[in-house]
């Protein structure tokens, strides 16, 4: 007696997986997308940056590092406690505060920029890290 396996069932089932697997993360994709932070612009006392929340996500401020890419801590610090968080994107400013004991940024210096839209407990709801040369 000869066997014969349905291999045809298990193709059909394995592209139906794919098919509802994919159908959520594009259905997930707008609310992933709804909190974003990027750099625009950096200088020796302030940052650029564009942002968007939503009001649900729970953020209460908008934190920034500036300093040597390859230092073990920043050179400068800020923090945005003012910021519209309804889904549009915005644009801010953001002052830096020199960190003590550390070398002050200048222009034309080579810097990484973090910056965070971050919850109460100051837990990161969306953050980005960027290679700029402070203007």
């Amino acid at each position: 007696m000869v066997t014969i396996r349905n291999h045809h069932r298990s193709t059909v089932t394995a592209a139906v997986a794919a098919a509802l697997g994919a159908g959520v993360l594009l259905a997930a994709a707008p609310a992933l997308a709804a909190n974003s932070i990027t750099v625009e612009s950096a200088g020796a006392s302030s940052i650029g940056i564009d942002y968007t929340c939503e009001a649900s996500a729970g953020v209460a401020g908008i934190l920034a590092m500036v300093g040597d890419p390859n230092a073990d801590r920043p050179a400068a610090t800020g923090q945005q406690d003012s910021f519209t968080c309804d889904g549009a994107e915005h644009a801010a400013s953001i002052a830096l505060t020199p960190v003590a004991g550390e070398t002050p940024l200048v222009s034309g210096a080579p810097v990484q920029v973090r910056v965070a839209l971050v919850d109460q407990s100051q837990t990161v709801v969306s953050g980005t890290a960027r290679l700029l040369t402070l203007g």
